[in-house]
């Protein structure tokens, strides 16, 4: 810019450069240099008295969002995506897809999924996704609350080498779990295996392991849990007497704590189906 604009006459500075954004950068023929009202529309730009700025053009949000929006494909009538959702596709009326997600599918109609969500799936009417990598079955009709009727299910994971009860974690990443929405009430059924991956001085052997159902309902009584639960063995092999887990709670979400065994490493996986009701009264 600074080599094809000449200098105005009266003015020692012109337009060096212009950002992303529109912000034009003026020059003294040195250093940049930001230009004051008079400067900035003496060449014919627009200058913002709020931000001292001067423009080329208004920066315009819904721009940045259309360019986010260039990898993502909505099939059907009232669908959004909002600012900075990427590689989402949408089949269906009326579904939201909140700011700061990627790489979700959701068909159907009224459904949502949360700001900042992940590889989510979620299909039906008024399901709603709130979890990285989960799978949300919606079962409701339009005068029904977002998430009333649904099925989610997501997988915990964690690894332990001692003998104490450790929290495993939603997607096996450290201090995530699922929430439990307020004035809901969730049935869980956990599908658990455990595998020993390591560990030599103590009994047993790698390769030893034991599966459970962990099973149980979460109550979410305006703002304060309880659950009641129960666990089934299924089959294991090898030294496995003190492993476990067990579905427990903690603050408002949902943990599932494992109990390993001392200098034995072992990989723990929980694929776990919940049935909520969400309603719209103070449990």
């Amino acid at each position: 810019m600074s080599t094809t604009i000449p200098y105005l006459t009266g003015f020692d500075v012109k337009p060096s450069s212009t950002s992303a954004l529109g912000v034009v950068t003026f020059t003294d023929g040195r250093n940049d240099v930001t230009p004051n009202q008079l400067q900035c529309e003496a060449y014919g730009y627009t200058y913002n008295q709020a931000t001292g700025t001067c423009s080329i053009f208004r920066f315009n949000t819904s721009l940045i969002r259309s360019f986010n929006n260039e990898t993502n494909k909505l099939q059907g009538t009232g669908n959004t995506t909002e600012t900075g959702t990427t590689n989402t596709n949408i089949i269906g009326e009326n579904n939201t897809v909140k700011g700061l997600s990627r790489n979700n599918i959701v068909v159907g109609n009224n459904n949502e999924i949360a700001n900042s969500v992940n590889n989510a799936f979620v299909y039906g009417t008024k399901g709603e996704a709130t979890a990285d990598n989960s799978i949300v079955l919606g079962g409701n009709v339009a005068a029904d609350l977002l998430g009333e009727r649904q099925s989610i299910q997501v997988i915990y994971g964690t690894q332990t080498t001692a003998g104490s009860t450790v929290a495993s974690y939603l997607n096996n990443t450290t201090d995530k779990l699922l929430a439990v929405p307020e004035n809901a009430v969730m049935y869980f059924h956990a599908d658990v295996i455990a595998v020993r991956v390591g560990g030599s001085t103590a009994a047993g052997a790698v390769g030893d392991y034991a599966s459970w159902v962990e099973r149980g309902v979460i109550i979410n009584e305006s703002g304060t849990l309880s659950i009641s639960r129960e666990r089934d063995a299924i089959k294991s092999s090898g030294t496995t007497t003190l492993w476990r887990p067990t579905g427990a709670i903690s603050g408002t979400d949902f943990v599932m704590n494992v109990r390993g065994a001392a200098n034995v490493t072992i990989e723990w996986c929980s694929n776990i189906t919940f049935t909520q009701i969400k309603t719209s009264v103070a449990l």
